[in-house]
């Protein structure tokens, strides 16, 4: 996807994130939105904002949570994201949970098939 961060081969993809579905040529994705929340957890890392052992931590946490089988692994990884960031303080619930609100109006704004575009 242009304009989208990807990954490239020099940017390890650790063995031991519990979950994690790897094809021949990488992560495996069903929908558009876990690659950009997957793209953005390796950005906030490559970035500093944190370690792959934190990062892994905070995704076994989300997959343990009572009910956690039963949800889909992407939706694990979006938790762990948010939660991780607000613990880090790269950003706050109020604006965590504007940015989620932003999103889910976009979402049914957006005719079925077409990309969904935060203004």
């Amino acid at each position: 996807m242009p304009g989208s961060p990807t990954l490239s081969r020099s940017d390890p993809i650790p063995a031991d994130l519990p979950g994690l579905d790897l094809g021949p040529d990488g992560p495996v994705f069903r929908e558009p939105w876990e690659a950009q929340a997957f793209a953005m957890a390796v950005a906030l890392h490559g970035a500093g904002c944190f370690s792959w052992s934190e990062w892994a931590q905070a995704l076994g946490r989300e997959i343990a949570r009572p009910g956690g089988e039963q949800t889909a692994y992407y939706e694990h990884w979006l938790a762990a994201l948010e939660h991780l960031v607000e613990e880090k303080g790269i950003l706050d619930a109020p604006l965590l949970l504007r940015r989620r609100e932003e999103w889910r109006a976009a979402a049914e704004a957006t005719p079925h098939g077409e990309p969904i575009l935060l203004r």
